[in-house]
């Protein structure tokens, strides 16, 4: 079973996109402490995506947050996807900065990868139950 969402990358959206990776899990039979942790990491991706992803191109049309998951025997992995021009640290930021430790302390793996010809994907893997 695979989740696949797109929507505007707006902070209304964000509880929208948890709300639907709740939802997959719950499919999935991933419950309790793990699935409060896909939930997290994932919110706090969403964010980034919205603080951060289209900052620097505010011209950009396609402003989207991309979100993809999928189970495969005792993992899950998840991405989240952007079309910005990618991030820097910054000294203005809304945020305390905490998004991405958090997500990497709660993550088996966790990749920042671009993507071409722009945008960023934040792909995460998390242990679950077989079966």
């Amino acid at each position: 079973m695979e989740l696949q969402l797109s929507v505007p990358a707006t902070a209304d959206n964000v509880p929208l996109l948890r709300h639907a990776m709740a939802g997959f899990l719950e499919g999935q039979s991933v419950t309790g402490e793990t699935a409060a942790d896909v939930l997290l990491a994932v919110t706090e991706a969403c964010t980034n995506v919205v603080q951060h992803a289209y900052r620097s191109d505010p011209a950009a049309v396609d402003r989207h947050i991309e979100l993809a998951a999928e189970c495969m025997d005792s993992i899950l992995e998840v991405a989240v996807r952007d079309l910005g021009r990618g991030f820097a640290p910054r000294v203005d930021s809304p945020g305390l900065g905490l998004g991405l430790p958090v997500i990497a302390a709660l993550t088996r793996t966790v990749e920042i990868r671009p993507l071409t010809p722009h945008g960023t994907e934040v792909l995460m893997t998390f242990a679950i139950a077989a079966g």
